[in-house]
């Protein structure tokens, strides 16, 4: 894989994505045509599709095949959109854009846009609960617990919580981190080690790639808070300098730019060497970490 393309990878697994979702998502038995709409407004926008991705290129490291896993692959697309699109409501981050649209909440209503967000999490354990052939089922209902607790309480949700909490208050680096490692990080690790546990991964190379899961998880919302203080809003597709007007806790804020841009580089290089036992099968997630430190959007 010397000339492997990073690109073309991230494209061609963004449209198996994209392409599932399509298939997936039960849009013709809504009873409701503006609920079917806003979670449409929201699940199809376009976006990374990160989460699923390295759900997907996790098992791939471990030379499995991908394709079986895309129903629980768009689970984690779900529940992503579904905290987006409470994030942006007016009680919590009162954004009026995303991804260059209007939010939920601004393309139709506030409590149309809660229900959305409310259908796109449960529909995610829907899609999650799909038999996948080869993994036993009490396998998968562990996964689904895994799930759960990094969408909860003990993750993003709870991140999110003490995120609000955080504002206009100066944090330590290990609580920042915390907060974090819980909002952003929990349900991209959950990606990786569920995408390492379908592939067929020993306890060893689960723990690695959740290893590297967590550590990305933090170098792209340190790369994010970066981004809200210097990047370009019409990249971004939303405002920036929006953690700077609400006091937030964020790595520049605490560590500086140029502080914030080390602790990022050293967490990639932490996640590159968790893949190191892996074969070329893991480029693109060495790949994929190394990009986290240059992308604009």
């Amino acid at each position: 894989m010397e000339s492997f393309d990073l690109k073309h990878y991230l494209r061609d697994r963004k449209e198996w994505v994209e392409e599932a979702l399509q298939r997936l998502l039960p849009w013709e038995q809504s009873p409701a045509p503006q609920l079917d709409a806003a979670m449409r407004h929201s699940l199809l926008d376009g976006g990374k599709r990160l989460r699923p991705i390295l759900l997907l290129a996790c098992a791939e490291a471990l030379g499995s095949t991908a394709e079986p896993l895309l129903p629980f692959a768009c689970a984690l697309e779900c529940i992503h959109t579904y905290s987006l699109i409470h994030d942006d409501l007016p009680a919590m981050d009162n954004d009026d854009w995303r991804r260059g649209r209007p939010t939920c909440h601004k393309q139709f209503d506030e409590a149309t846009a809660i229900l959305a967000g409310d259908a796109l999490l449960t529909l995610a354990f829907e899609l999650a609960a799909q038999p996948i052939a080869g993994v036993a089922p009490l396998e998968q209902l562990a996964l689904l617990r895994l799930l759960a607790q990094g969408a909860g309480m003990a993750g993003m949700v709870g991140g999110q919580m003490l995120d609000m909490l955080s504002e206009k208050k100066q944090l330590s680096l290990e609580a920042l981190q915390t907060v974090h490692a819980c909002k952003t990080g929990a349900l991209i690790r959950v990606a990786c080690l569920a995408g390492a546990h379908l592939g067929g991964g020993t306890p060893e190379q689960c723990q690695r790639l959740a290893d590297y899961g967590r550590a990305i998880g933090l170098a792209f919302q340190i790369v994010d808070d970066i981004l809200d203080e210097t990047g370009d809003s019409q990249l971004l597709g939303k405002a920036t300098g929006q953690d700077r007007h609400s006091v937030k806790a964020t790595y520049p804020r605490l560590l500086g730019l140029p502080g914030a841009q080390q602790e990022a580089e050293r967490q990639v290089d932490q996640a590159i060497a968790a893949l190191a036992p892996f074969s070329q099968h893991a480029e693109p997630l060495r790949y994929l970490a190394r990009f986290i430190l240059t992308r604009t959007q």
